[in-house]
């Protein structure tokens, strides 16, 4: 009786599209995670990091999916305005639930050297107006959008964008003056 050799097992290799979707999500995080972190941090988020890292997986597990890679960007930046809103309202629901205030947040030394005084009083101001407004204004100035890019990635018309962002700018406005 002979005796067979066992036949070797291929090797697990990556198809095409796994090669194409590992560099083009990490072709997109090159070029845009410090932007998007700001934009997570700067709409409010409690962790940015945790956001943007989701958003990322997002978009990794429905790279396939996607009809133009060249869209990643903007739906990056709408997973991550999407992500951040439903964490408020998570933490907006847990701090009703709960009997002990939760401790205030810390800016991070990098904020606290980084920002001026009146900085500071922006983003504080910023931080306090209503989400929709934040983001609008968050979305114009900080990353620099155009109306029709805000309003895709706030999932709204570029009318109310229109409207959140004078209603947002008017609030800043106001309480900055009334700062001075």
């Amino acid at each position: 009786m002979r005796r067979t050799e066992p036949r070797p097992q291929p090797a697990l290799t990556a198809t095409d599209g796994d090669v194409d979707r590992e560099a083009g999500v990490a072709r997109l995080f090159d070029l845009h995670y410090p932007s998007m972190l700001r934009l997570a941090a700067l709409l409010g988020a409690d962790d940015p990091e945790n956001v943007v890292a989701e958003a990322y997986y997002q978009i990794y597990r429905k790279w396939r999916k996607m009809r133009d890679p060249g869209s990643a960007e903007a739906y990056l930046r709408s997973t991550i305005c999407n992500l951040t809103r439903m964490r408020i309202r998570h933490l907006q629901v847990v701090r009703r639930n709960i009997e002990a205030l939760l401790p205030e947040s810390v800016a991070s030394p990098e904020d606290s050297v980084l920002l001026h005084d009146d900085q500071r009083a922006l983003v504080g101001i910023l931080r306090e107006l209503p989400a929709r407004q934040r983001e609008a204004l968050v979305l114009r100035y900080w990353q620099g959008l155009k109306e029709a890019e805000i309003a895709a990635a706030m999932g709204i018309s570029p009318g109310s964008v229109k409207t959140h962002a004078a209603r947002g700018m008017a609030a800043l406005t106001q309480r900055m003056e009334a700062r001075r």
